[in-house]
């Protein structure tokens, strides 16, 4: 790439801290958790009501798991190839002493499934057909468990065995299997022309609504919970690793060490059973509301039409997605745009939320994505404001190697490097060394996002400010328990939101709040 300038401004950005309970703070999660607990906590331990869907193994498994989540799980000893002092990992010292939340792994409320016929049902010739079958198995039994029983769950969790994840995913190849007829052909992957459906009289065209979803078990459970409740899809081995052996005695799966594991499943545990996530970013500007564009093609959609949606993150982290309208909004290969219309609906539904929860409308407001805008979305969203609301577009991008930067020692350049291009375009290190875990967590010399303020509605901010923003917002995923994400919120779940909503059974319905989706 060829730089604008011979002599460029590399800047540094401290690293943003957390506020936790008591006014405390920290720059890294599991620090704040462990030393002072949960921001807006708890005043007193809580039990969170847990359901668990799984075959006989998968429910026994969890429940072992969960005693020792209660008990705490230390890290295990470094290997011959590792550091001493291994900063980046941490012991979990139990839900209770870390979370202020409870549950019995005895009194679960468990819905057993026979994994004979999750098996059978893996082995349907149509993939489409196969991997809606396998979902049922699971969420019938939660419509079943609503119907008949009285109160509620605060959060799923369905315990699948190997062969969903190796069978059940768009990728999968199910190759040596012996595959069985079902209802549809092995190779349709589209609803019939509607000329050929009505030539049988006898033909029930609900067999083919299977067609509408990609094959994707996890994004079936996901958008058929959407109108019930928070989920969480966990693998056998990744609760118990040692129950799945190879033949030299080893496990079949490299999994994150048990102490992680932990961290990270009950910090999603916290945040989709309790009104307020685990914690909050510090000094954050009032009055900010920045967005994060989502767009995804519809599948099997005849006219090439586009979901697209909005995420919605506040000051205090958590976030809420609203769904805008579907129609033929790509206009590139990586290109998206709305009509005016779609656009001035879009955030004004935004705005309107906002206001509910605030009382009053946004100083200022991102508009994050991976694509640009054109005049007419752009002018449409501005419309679509309050005239003292400041909209700001920021393009986002990952790069794959065109920027490299190098410093002297034995780790790369350190996170929350940034190099100034002009006022409008910067390179920002998310990921790199880390000096208070003196490693870098990577597998290559990191590479840079790539910044670009496209648009603002009034007086452009700062790029400095708007870099700040941005390493603010590689804190705040509350699905896990990392010190940082390379990828700001508001742009690494859109493509999960977007798979989500383009789903047959999540193409309708109101904002939901973000912890639906991850």
């Amino acid at each position: 790439m060829r730089f604008p300038e011979a002599n460029l401004i590399v800047d540094h950005f401290d690293e943003p801290e957390l506020d936790f309970c008591h006014d405390q703070r920290s720059h890294h999660p599991k620090d704040g958790l462990y030393l002072y607990g949960p921001h807006d906590g708890p005043r007193k331990l809580r039990e969170v009501r847990i359901g668990v869907v799984g075959t006989s193994d998968g429910i026994g498994h969890f429940r072992s798991w969960s005693r020792r989540l209660l008990s705490g799980i230390p890290v295990p000893p470094p290997g011959p190839t590792e550091k001493k002092d291994r900063l980046h990992l941490a012991d979990f010292a139990g839900l209770e002493e870390t979370f202020g939340i409870t549950f019995d792994p005895d009194r679960l409320r468990s819905l057993t499934v026979e994994f004979d016929a999750i098996e059978r049902a893996t082995r349907v010739q149509n993939m489409h057909e196969a991997v809606d079958a396998v979902a049922r198995i699971y969420t019938e039994r939660v419509h079943k468990f609503r119907r008949n029983e009285e109160g509620s769950i605060d959060v799923w969790m369905f315990v699948v065995p190997e062969i969903v994840y190796e069978r059940c995913r768009p990728e999968s190849r199910r190759t040596g299997l012996t595959l069985v007829a079902g209802k549809t052909p092995k190779k349709q992957r589209a609803r019939s022309p509607q000329s050929f459906l009505f030539m049988d009289e006898r033909f029930d065209p609900r067999i083919e609504d299977v067609f509408d979803d990609i094959p994707d078990f996890r994004r079936h459970i996901k958008a058929t919970l959407l109108s019930i409740a928070p989920s969480q899809i966990l693998r056998e081995s990744t609760l118990e690793p040692t129950a799945f052996l190879n033949s030299a005695g080893y496990p079949k799966r490299t999994t994150q060490d048990p102490a992680t594991v932990a961290w990270n499943i009950a910090t999603g545990l916290y945040y989709k059973t309790q009104d307020r996530p685990p914690w909050r970013l510090s000094n954050v500007r009032e009055g900010v509301c920045y967005i994060g564009m989502v767009y995804k093609n519809l599948p099997n959609n005849r006219d090439n039409h586009v979901c697209c949606a909005a995420q919605m993150f506040l000051s205090e982290g958590d976030g809420v997605v609203f769904r805008g309208a579907n129609g033929p909004w790509k206009t590139g290969e990586y290109e998206y745009h709305l009509n005016a219309d779609a656009a001035k609906e879009l955030l004004g539904t935004v705005i309107e939320a906002y206001r509910d929860l605030h009382t009053e409308s946004p100083k200022e407001l991102f508009i994050h994505g991976q694509a640009s805008f054109n005049d007419e979305e752009w002018q449409a969203f501005c419309q679509a404001a309050p005239k003292g609301t400041n909209v700001v577009g920021v393009r986002i991008r990952p790069t794959g190697g065109d920027a490299k930067l190098f410093r002297a020692g034995d780790y790369p350049v350190i996170r929350g490097t940034a190099l100034n291009l002009d006022e409008k375009n910067a390179y920002l290190w998310t990921s790199g060394y880390v000096p208070q875990l003196d490693t870098y967590i990577g597998p290559e010399t990191p590479n840079p996002l790539m910044v670009t303020i496209l648009r603002s509605k009034h007086q452009k901010p700062e790029m400095r400010t708007v870099l700040a923003d941005i390493m603010g917002l590689t804190k705040i995923n509350y699905n896990s328990c990392n010190f940082n994400d390379g990828l700001p919120v508001t742009v690494r779940f859109a493509k999960m939101v977007g798979d989500i909503l383009v789903m047959g059974s999540a193409r309708e319905g109101g904002p939901q709040p973000f912890k639906y989706y991850v």
